[in-house]
């Protein structure tokens, strides 16, 4: 499966939160409708910059091949500056803190959850937590290399320990996640706005613009 795929469905919950907001008729649904929408925008930006830095490096759009890349190393370590901005990002596409801005409970009661109960109440929740799974799992195959462990060759035929390693990976990515809520404040709406367009953004362009010139001065581009 190709990480555009993925891209572009994680790039559709942009609609629901802010359909949420507005079918909710309440002020706080809508403000916190619009405080999702404005950072899932902005921050998708930097996720996508991450990943152009993955893709460069691999030539390849394909998780396996992804994963056969880092076979003797994991981007993580070399990549660990654009790694911090990636799981900003993704912290700030999921809501989680010090990002969760639309459910301010001090300021907005629930955000777009308020007026919603029952099913609905349940199904956004269930989409919450699923994206934090699924962005868990992606960074263990994009930045960890995915069912590959340092010195040994999982052989393809090996399903289960394949399996295994990359849920082990994803759970670890999954505790972190529980870790930042227990010990980060809640930023600012405007520190959150400002920390992407006037300190993530010109930084991940410039490793765009670094990164290839790197790979394509000293002729080691894998492809």
């Amino acid at each position: 499966m190709s990480i555009l795929y993925t891209l572009a469905l994680s790039s559709l919950g942009v609609y629901g939160v802010l359909l949420a907001g507005w079918s909710a008729n309440s002020k706080y649904a809508f403000l916190g409708s619009l405080r999702s929408t404005a950072a899932m925008i902005s921050y998708e930006l930097i996720l996508s910059s991450a990943i152009l830095i993955i893709i460069l490096l691999t030539g390849s759009l394909n998780y396996i091949t992804i994963i056969e890349s880092q076979i003797s190393v994991w981007f993580i370590l070399p990549l660990l500056p654009v790694f911090i901005f990636y799981f900003i990002a993704i912290l700030a596409e999921t809501s989680r803190t010090p990002f969760d801005l639309q459910e301010a409970e001090s300021e907005l009661v629930a955000g777009f959850f308020t007026e919603h109960s029952s099913v609905p109440f349940v199904f956004f929740f269930l989409g919450e937590y699923s994206s934090i799974v699924l962005f868990s799992c992606i960074t263990s195959i994009l930045f960890l290399g995915g069912y590959q462990f340092p010195e040994i060759f999982v052989n393809n035929s090996i399903i289960n320990i394949q399996a295994i390693i990359l849920g082990i990976k994803t759970c670890i990515f999954c505790f972190f996640f529980v870790w930042f809520r227990a010990t980060l404040p809640r930023l600012r709406y405007d520190q959150l706005i400002d920390l992407c367009w006037l300190n993530l953004l010109p930084i991940c362009v410039a490793f765009i613009i670094l990164i290839p010139s790197i790979l394509i001065g000293f002729d080691i581009l894998p492809y």
